[in-house]
């Protein structure tokens, strides 16, 4: 089995989301299925259909997450030294096209939220990343072709 990595922080969320869907989500599905049983036929009940198809992919989600974090390893960022972008790495960057800059951290692929900066270690942009240093160029290629970016810096976050 293969290890997933994760940031402290992100592997508590996940942990949280996992407990929150068998504390609540589950008990209230299984209520929800219950209450729709008593109005009748469940061949035309929608309600019945509905708490039966959440309750689907509520189980399919906590096997997904039990799986995941059974096999979860969180990365010390103290073992980091900084020079070159790794996994947990904080990184700004700026776009050699347009000049415009972004920050970046990469993390695991559970943990990622673009809105938030936080890219998948599986991402085009983060294998482009990996193992490279301070004021190189990377080129990443993306759907709609070829981007250019230059590293202006690497911070490795304090746990």
């Amino acid at each position: 089995m293969d290890k997933v990595p994760f940031t402290f922080s992100g592997l508590e969320r996940v942990k949280l989301e996992l407990d929150n869907l068998k504390k609540i989500e589950r008990p209230q599905v299984i209520q929800s299925i219950s209450v729709a049983r008593e109005h009748g036929d469940l061949k035309e009940n929608a309600e019945y259909h509905a708490a039966k198809e959440k309750q689907a992919f509520i189980e399919g989600r906590i096997t997904e997450l039990e799986d995941v974090t059974s096999r979860a390893e969180i990365i010390d960022f103290n073992k980091l030294t900084g020079e070159t972008v790794t996994f947990g790495a904080k990184v700004k960057l700026i776009d050699e096209e347009n000049d415009q800059e972004t920050n970046y951290q990469i993390v695991g692929p559970y943990e990622a939220n673009l809105e938030k900066g936080l890219i998948s270690i599986a991402s085009p942009i983060a294998r482009a990343l990996i193992g490279k240093e301070e004021g190189m160029s990377v080129a990443v290629t993306t759907p709609s072709g070829t981007k250019y970016y230059e590293i202006l810096s690497i911070e490795i976050p304090k746990s």
